[in-house]
């Protein structure tokens, strides 16, 4: 019976081992591309328009909520990260509840940056892609629009500085 049960768990193991997609990916798919966001002024835009419009920069992402303790608690460390790397462009996308509570936390934690709300949250194709588990969330994209990091969970991350370097 032991043997049997080893034999179960051990297949288990593999097929799951197997099944999971370890490769971060290194392009945004169409439809990440195209999903859109809320800017501060109101308007709607295409993600693939807001890496346009930072083109030949060096981008981190910050996904975040001014709901979100660790967010807010790793606010000083992404200051530091913008203090330090000042060549580097911070785009902060919020999956706050409202638009309102998005601008009141930007201005509450005061957070430069280029600022999105993602109205549709991590259901929206963005979301989907980046597999939204955890914020705050930290991205590195290159110059040229390549995803060198997918996912951090710390803004001091020794990830995300060796791509800003």
């Amino acid at each position: 019976m032991k043997i049997k049960k080893r034999a179960v768990l051990l297949s288990l193991a593999i097929i799951s081992f197997l099944s999971c997609n370890t490769e971060n990916p290194t392009q945004f798919t169409p439809d990440a591309l195209n999903d859109t966001f809320l800017t501060l002024d109101g308007n709607t835009i295409a993600f693939k328009d807001i890496l346009e419009t930072h083109k030949g920069k060096t981008l981190v992402i910050d996904i975040w909520a001014s709901w979100c303790s660790d967010c807010i608690k790793g606010m000083p460390k992404v200051k530091d990260l913008q203090q330090q790397y000042k060549e580097a462009t911070y785009i902060f996308l919020s999956l706050d509840k409202t638009p309102q509570a998005w601008k009141r936390g930007i201005e509450k934690y005061q957070v430069e940056g280029n600022h999105y709300f993602m109205h549709s949250g991590k259901d929206s194709a963005f979301g989907k892609f980046v597999n939204i588990d955890w914020i705050p969330r930290y991205m590195v994209i290159d110059t040229q629009k390549n995803i060198k990091l997918f996912k951090a969970v710390e803004a001091d991350d020794k990830r995300i500085i060796q791509h800003l370097q």
